[in-house]
């Protein structure tokens, strides 16, 4: 039978919840306990979606307040010295404050996780960082989905892919790679709390394994992990973002119990591993678009990998799908004005439901989820011969191209110069990356005009009224070059956006 299990979900909930009771906090607008009661909440639901679609294994230690690094650095005891915490001891506050900062120390940096739009807190590490065990997070959630009968699997990013993403602090030159011999026990005692809390497998990530790694990176896995081999529980080693085909030698030599690789990211990866000999984890639903699968296709390559593997295959998405919307179901202006781009569509939980239909299929045959197929193919055909997406004005203009189209007209020895003539810059030109946030009259106005109180033109003028304030702004701080003037559509604090 193949095994059903997930990497991770979305944490903000169906309608933000996890983000208005987070401001409601910061506003003093209601209690801890009230926050950490919305959370649990969210926790249980999320927990309940993936049971619901027949999943072996939920995903638990993916649940976090901010930032699941951020949640690693305080595991092992890694938060920034020049905050004074105690990481044995942190409280929710100095959680969030290591996070937005405070009046005596800037936040932690964030960052985009690897090519994602997801930001993360950057860890900063020193030559004399010193590393302290502390499972408490994944052990509470681990006991949470036990309380409620469910099969968990605690998912942790894994020791390299931690360093690698962390940056060298502090006067003294260092390698971080060099606190690996300090960091790697305290991931033992971490994975021991959780096999005593009852974990039977444990998921570690190392999405590092899948960019260009440096020579002594990949050599330091096969010590990493006959080291954590000795900890009595089944580790399914978690890569995604990218092939690791080039280290399919390496991979199949680690004393690991399993293996998830991104099928939907790298496709061509499949052969490297076709003699793998252990539990084989394929990511065949794509945890980073919002796209809905053509399920018949995805069976065309786990049906035959079933016939070869029997028990050791396992399915799920291609990487945690905490980058995807939460449900599309709530999209019903969408589902009225466009049905055939809402068919179309498949948000966290629809993409649950594709899993449970493919798991279906290879366990008790395609006839058993046959209205689903039906309706997955379906789906697919009709956005192959939409007219919105494909039109033949566009692919006639195409095809009229000549072929340098691509090309540029001059080399870029004389495109430089003819820059530097035309625009003058200085030797460190400035600019802004974006839009401004919104005052409260825009917001105002904004939802004036969306409830129809307020005409698109009336609405324009209270722009433009604006943007004198941004120019002005702008003007002031001295940029070599402007972004549009236009303040943002919708503010977004780093809760919102990473959820």
């Amino acid at each position: 039978m193949t095994t059903l299990h997930f990497s991770g979900f979305p944490r903000v909930g169906a309608f933000r919840e996890l983000k208005f009771a987070q401001e409601k906090y910061w506003r003093k607008e209601i209690s801890e306990q009230e926050l950490l009661a919305v959370a649990k909440d969210l926790r249980e639901k999320n927990w309940k979606h993936q049971a619901a679609a027949n999943a072996d294994y939920v995903a638990v230690g993916d649940f976090t307040f901010y930032d699941h690094i951020l949640d690693l650095q305080v595991a092992t005891g890694a938060i920034p010295a020049r905050f004074g915490f105690d990481s044995q001891n942190l409280s929710l506050e100095q959680f969030f404050q290591l996070a937005r900062g405070n009046k005596d120390q800037f936040a932690i940096e964030m960052t985009k996780w690897f090519d994602t739009n997801y930001h993360y807190l950057v860890p900063e590490f020193h030559a004399d960082t010193e590393f302290k065990a502390n499972a408490k997070h994944y052990v509470q959630q681990l006991q949470e989905a036990q309380a409620l009968g469910l099969k968990a699997k605690p998912t942790v990013v894994g020791p390299l892919t931690f360093l690698w993403v962390g940056k060298e602090k502090g006067a003294v030159e260092f390698d971080r790679l060099s606190l690996l011999p300090k960091l790697l026990p305290v991931y033992v005692e971490i994975l021991t709390a959780l096999v005593e809390a009852g974990a039977e497998w444990i998921q570690i990530d190392e999405p590092a394994l899948a960019v260009d790694l440096p020579k002594e990176w990949v050599e330091a896995y096969k010590d990493v992990y006959a080291t954590l081999s000795k900890v009595n529980a089944k580790i399914l080693l978690g890569t995604y973002f990218g092939s690791v085909a080039e280290h399919a030698a390496l991979l199949k030599s680690l004393l690991v119990d399993g293996l998830h690789i991104d099928l939907v990211r790298a496709p061509e990866q499949l052969d490297a591993f076709a003699d793998y000999d252990k539990v084989l984890s394929v990511g065949v639903i794509d945890g980073r678009n919002i796209w809905r699968a053509n399920l018949n296709k995805v069976l065309e390559t786990v049906e035959p990998l079933q016939a070869k593997l029997g028990e050791r295959l396992w399915i799920s998405s291609s990487c945690s799908l905490l980058h995807t919307p939460f449900d599309l179901s709530v999209e019903e202006k969408l589902k009225t004005n466009k049905p055939d781009l809402y068919s179309w569509l498949a948000f966290t939980l629809q993409k649950t439901q594709e899993l449970r239909v493919l798991k279906a299929a290879l366990n008790e045959g395609r006839d058993s989820v046959a209205e689903e197929l039906a309706a997955s193919q379906a789906a697919a055909d009709s956005r192959a011969n939409s007219s919105e997406i494909h039109r033949a004005d566009v692919a006639k203009r195409l095809a009229d191209l000549p072929a340098n189209a691509d090309q540029r007209k001059s080399p870029f020895v004389n495109r430089i110069k003819a820059q530097q003539a035309w625009l003058n810059l200085p030797l460190l030109p400035t600019t802004n990356i974006g839009s401004f946030p919104q005052t409260t009259e825009i917001r105002q106005a904004r939802a004036a005009f969306k409830k129809g109180e307020l005409s698109a033109a009336d609405y324009e003028a209270a722009m433009k009224k604006k943007s004198p304030w941004w120019l002005k702004s702008k003007k002031n701080w001295t940029w070599t070059y402007w972004y549009t003037a236009k303040p943002s559509v919708t503010i977004w604090s780093n809760t919102s956006a990473n959820c």
